[in-house]
């Protein structure tokens, strides 16, 4: 019998080395490790088990009196910001240097407060543009309520989605740390913004800006002020950034149609991960110029969105480079058919 064998050719891929242009951070866009866009999708959620919902009724279960709290038209609070009962940082303390030997230390001191929205099954990506506004409200009201006390040189607002992104509590809700040092991954944005200044005369943000806004190719999501996109050197598939088409290093300087403009943007962006990745675990949070009453007008504050889609192993653990297996091109084609 004559075996007939079909010879077929060896498909060779090319991997891309691709640059932050702010930072100069790199990654690895791995084509030859690609999965269709589909194949993200999370088969099965770890659930957070966190027993009796402490933030349904936060008199009750002994939280800190609230800082902040909005109510509707019929008396109920939609919204309400109250200090961590197990805070990370030590609240209206002053700074005291702990340094030993050849290493430096300080106290940890600052604010570390929650942003609770009213339904415990509802998270951002369910709820209505108004709802997501009041969020952006609540931001900037604390923002601008601790921004100027005493050792607070930077403020960092974040939101955790899923078990594997660190939420340890199952109810929706975001948190804010006020502290005393600005973060070096900041540090990186600012330092990247003033070198491409000095090197071009045009601010690198806006430059990224009018390019997305043009190609087309990695937007996700456009409205009258803000941009949703995947950026060029994305360090996970899907990461999606929303940049304000108004160049302002400050979020707090934000005004009333732009906190509408962003929430549906990021009500949005959400959305199309949760659809397309069947409610991925994922990260967001603000980054913004540091409120040391220094002049960064060379930054622009954004948001970066960053889903659980791949787990750090060796080569990014010594190297700081991260691997993505998939061309943010395609994470937003795929990311834009979810919002038709």
């Amino acid at each position: 019998m004559e075996v007939q064998i079909e010879n077929k050719k060896s498909i060779s891929y090319e991997s891309e080395l691709r640059q932050d242009i702010v930072t100069g951070d790199w990654v690895v866009i791995a084509t030859g490790r690609a999965k269709r866009p589909d194949e993200f999708a999370v088969v099965e959620r770890v659930p957070v088990v966190d027993g009796p919902d402490p933030f349904a009724n936060p008199e009750e279960s002994g939280q800190e009196q609230d800082v902040l709290i909005y109510r509707q038209p019929d008396g109920e609070w939609s919204l309400r910001v109250f200090p961590n009962k197990y805070p990370a940082f030590s609240r209206g303390k002053s700074v005291r240097q702990l340094s030993e030997g050849p290493y430096f230390a300080m106290s940890g001191v600052g604010y570390h407060e929650l942003f609770v929205t009213r339904d415990a099954h509802r998270h951002i990506a369910l709820l209505e543009t108004w709802q997501v506004a009041e969020l952006m409200d609540a931001y900037q009201e604390r923002y601008l309520a601790l921004m100027n006390r005493k050792s607070v040189n930077y403020i960092q607002i974040l939101h955790n989605h899923g078990k594997e992104a660190g939420a340890s509590i199952g109810h929706p809700h975001s948190q804010l740390m006020a502290i005393p040092v600005v973060s070096p991954y900041i540090s990186l944005e600012l330092d990247g913004a003033e070198r491409y200044y000095k090197s071009t005369q045009v601010k690198v943000y806006t430059t990224v800006v009018e390019y997305e806004q043009s190609d087309k190719k990695r937007l996700v999501f456009e409205n009258e002020h803000f941009l949703a996109f995947c950026p060029f050197a994305s360090r996970a598939a899907f990461e999606i950034w929303i940049i304000g088409k108004r160049s302002s290093p400050y979020f707090e300087r934000i005004n009333d149609d732009e906190k509408f403009a962003l929430a549906e943007a990021l009500q949005r962006s959400l959305q199309a991960l949760y659809k397309g990745l069947k409610d991925p675990p994922y990260n967001f949070y603000i980054h913004t110029a540091p409120c040391d009453g220094r002049d960064y007008d060379h930054y622009q504050w954004h948001i970066e969105i960053l889903p659980h889609t791949a787990t750090w192993a060796g080569f990014e653990l010594s190297t700081g480079i991260e691997i993505s297996t998939l061309q943010p091109e395609e994470a937003a084609k795929y990311l834009r058919a979810q919002l038709g």
